[in-house]
């Protein structure tokens, strides 16, 4: 995964609240054409993979609710995260499942009608342990 893109009615918001739930601001934003902020991003994650926010209106595909492909995201601590996004406004999506041994998923729907997975997983833990011993080694 290279970028995901969030979409969302006022970016600015979103920027703000992704700020608050990631613990990082935005690295690059960029205006739309009426001036207001039609895009943001950030870095995030172990390969620093980019979450996009736009602006809803370019959306090229628009639903009416929640839908489509949902990205997981590598946690630490799946209960603690799922607990944050909750206390920021998120809505349960699916509950905790666990998939195998080591491998729990939940999503949630973010405030701007995103789907958002996380995931506890020990082979994606154990590939990233992996790529840290080679850079370091």
């Amino acid at each position: 995964m290279s970028t995901v893109t969030y979409y969302a009615d006022d970016v600015a918001e979103a920027r703000a609240w992704y700020a608050e739930f990631l613990g990082v601001d935005a690295y690059f934003s960029r205006n739309a054409p009426d001036g207001t902020l039609g895009y943001a991003e950030f870095r995030i994650g172990d390969y620093q993979a980019e979450l996009g926010l736009v602006q809803r209106q370019f959306e090229v595909t628009p639903s009416e609710g929640p839908g489509g492909s949902i990205l997981f995201w590598a946690v630490d601590d799946l209960e603690a995260t799922l607990d944050r996004l909750f206390s920021l406004g998120a809505k349960v999506h699916d509950e905790p499942r666990v998939r195998g041994e080591g491998f729990v998923t939940a999503s949630v729907v973010d405030p701007f009608g995103n789907i958002l997975g996380v995931m506890t997983n020990t082979h994606y833990l154990a590939v990233a342990q992996q790529n840290r011993d080679k850079r370091l080694g």
